[in-house]
């Protein structure tokens, strides 16, 4: 059996980089070399982090086949996804709308949220579905968004953290100076989740979805408490992991101080295992065609549909799929890294958190 070492890894890389380069022609290297590095890096992280954590027990189960025909009707309950316009957030947007729901879809692009509502209405003719603008990199955007929406909305039963970024080439920053997977996968949602309270608990039984990864436990994956910003040695895929742990982190303390604060919100984390989106194209990659590892961006929404719909769902959960080292399979219990467990650190996080966004979660709600 292979001994899956980072120096045996990076190994099999250079062995696998060498015979495409060998085999592909010349105006091709460059394209296919980038293609199966991705693939690569993917597979490494699989690999590296399957051993990093354990399953958790004492949690029940959901079914494993649990699919959208499980999914009870969602008439009167009104959802945000961020990042809805494509991949799992389109997906969980069109099926919960296919359910009943008033969706509203947050992103940046308003042309690309009129062809994801086009694509929902063609498939669901009498869907209730809205585009709104939302910049997770501009703390200003998010603030605004959730004065409009609390203006307009009588409340909200569902916010779906979604909206990602992964991994971009060069380090850049967002409107607030924050490095921008930190600011657009983690902080942006803190923060609208915190404006967005008041309206949630509104709601007879509000959720709050955040999505991690399994990036989040993979080598390296930690919060950086010394270098949040990575202003001094600059890695993009350690950035990335520590924003998704900082994403599974955050759902599991608001659960946490919701129970305490009484604020009624039940806080669930979920990833979508390796799923076909646009994560990689947007950044000028994509996968190779290798079917038995990825699953498709329908499939890959599932266990944020089950954390956001289920009646058996549970607050403080991790859903994902089970299968080989959580990359695909049936829907279960994720693994919850060690690092996502630490309750000290996942309280500074918060603090600092607030901190760097001038936010202030309320001790109390009463309505």
């Amino acid at each position: 059996m292979t001994n899956w070492t980072a120096s045996n890894l990076h190994a099999q890389r250079a062995h696998m980089l060498t015979g495409v380069a060998m085999t592909a022609s010349a105006p091709n290297v460059r394209s296919t070399l980038n293609r199966w590095r991705t693939c690569f890096v993917a597979l490494s992280t699989v690999f590296l982090c399957a051993c990093a954590a354990d399953r958790p027990t004492t949690q029940s189960l959901p079914k494993p086949d649990w699919s959208l025909t499980d999914m009870p009707s969602q008439d009167g309950h009104i959802f945000l996804v961020t990042g809805g316009t494509s991949g799992i957030g389109f997906e969980s947007a069109k099926a919960l709308a296919a359910s009943g729901a008033h969706v509203i879809i947050a992103a940046r692009n308003p042309d690309r949220g009129k062809e994801a509502i086009a694509s929902i209405r063609q498939a669901t003719p009498n869907a209730q579905v809205q585009f709104e603008a939302l910049d997770l990199a501009d703390l200003a955007s998010v603030r605004a968004l959730a004065a409009h929406l609390k203006a307009t909305l009588p409340h909200l039963d569902g916010l779906i953290n979604n909206a990602g970024l992964m991994e971009p080439p060069t380090r850049g920053t967002s409107a607030d100076g924050f490095e921008m997977q930190f600011a657009v996968n983690y902080l942006g949602h803190f923060v609208l989740t915190a404006e967005l309270l008041p309206l949630l608990h509104k709601a007879d039984s509000p959720r709050v979805v955040t999505l991690s990864s399994i990036a989040a436990r993979a080598r390296g994956a930690a919060i950086n408490f010394a270098d949040l910003q990575f202003e001094q040695d600059y890695d993009s895929a350690l950035a990335y992991r520590q924003s998704k742990l900082a994403c599974l982190m955050f759902a599991l303390e608001l659960q946490r101080r919701s129970d305490v604060a009484g604020w009624r919100v039940t806080s669930i984390a979920s990833h979508p295992g390796v799923s076909r989106t646009n994560l990689l194209p947007s950044q000028g990659r994509s996968l190779p065609p290798i079917p038995f590892l990825i699953q498709t961006a329908a499939q890959g929404a599932v266990p944020t549909l089950y954390a956001a719909t289920a009646p058996d769902a549970q607050g403080g959960s991790y859903y994902g799929p089970t299968g080989l080292m959580e990359v695909r399979g049936p829907l279960g219990l994720a693994n919850i890294p060690a690092a996502a467990s630490d309750r000290q650190a996942a309280a500074r996080l918060w603090s600092i958190s607030e901190e760097l966004s001038s936010t202030r979660y309320p001790a109390r709600l009463t309505y």
